[in-house]
Parts: structure tokens; sequence; C-alpha cells
């Protein structure tokens, strides 16, 4: 195999960054034996030289993309329960430990504590759950958390 020295005006096989493949590149620019600017002969964009990834970096990333037996047992890649499931369940778990006679009806004006229960004109039977910044509450209604103005 002959191997002659690359000049201003070859083609080199070259990462496009507007394309995002690795293509026919002109060399446009060069520093001493070091390429540095090229042109894509498919797009024509000009940009700094990316070399296409060595044999060694095309493997890691070919295996970073496959899934392996460790990412596969790891806490993190089961299924994450749904939201909107989990206010239900914390519904459905406070609901028998209510006392209904005991709710205060819900007023703009009025100041809440966290766990105190709250009967909403729309809403329903609520639970304030937190109290946010100077004026608002989250309350935890079976429909779900409500965002609600307070005192």
């Amino acid at each position: 195999m002959i191997s002659r020295k690359l000049s201003a005006g070859d083609i080199i096989d070259a990462r496009c960054t507007r394309c995002r493949e690795i293509l026919n590149h002109r060399i446009v620019a060069m520093v001493e034996d070091k390429v540095v600017r090229v042109e894509c002969n498919t797009c024509g964009g000009v940009h700094n030289y990316y070399p296409p990834p060595t044999a060694k970096e095309a493997r890691a990333a070919k295996a970073s993309k496959e899934p392996s037996a460790y990412r596969a047992s790891s806490p993190r890649s089961g299924s994450k329960k749904d939201p909107v499931e989990a206010e239900r369940a914390e519904w459905a778990s406070l609901r028998p430990t209510m006392q209904i006679d005991k709710a205060q009806d819900y007023a703009m004006n009025e100041s809440y504590r966290v766990n105190s229960l709250i009967h909403h004109s729309v809403f329903g039977l609520g639970v304030v759950k937190q109290l946010i910044a100077p004026s608002k509450m989250q309350v935890l209604f079976e429909d779900g958390v409500k965002l609600l103005r307070c005192q």
C-alpha cells in the first residue's frame, strides 16, 4: 500500500457537522501535516476537520447502544409508576381515615394547615399536602393533586 502525503484539495473521509455522517470531504486548510478545515462534498459545508472514529471508538459506541445484562438488572430500568396512579393510590389509602364532618369549606382568603381536610365546591373532598409560598397550597383530591390559592 502506497501512502502519500495529504495536501490541500485532496479528498478525505471526515465527520460532517451538518450531515452528521462520515462523508467525503475536500481539504481546505492544513497546518503543517495536520488537516484543519474541510469542505463536505455532499452539502458544501465548510467546517473544522473531525476524523472518522477509529475501529476501537466505533466498537465502544456500538457496545454502549446494545443492552447489557448489567443495565437490565439495574433498579432504574424498571418501569416507573405513573404519577396519576400514585396519587390515586394515596387517595385510596387516606380515604378511610377521613372524618368528612370535620372538613373545612374551601375559601381563597382562609389559611390552612398541612394534612387538614377541606371541601371544595368543584373538586370535592381534599387533603392539604403542602403549603407553597405565602399564598398557594397543594391539595390531594380524588381526581389528583391541585394547586389552590390560600391566605
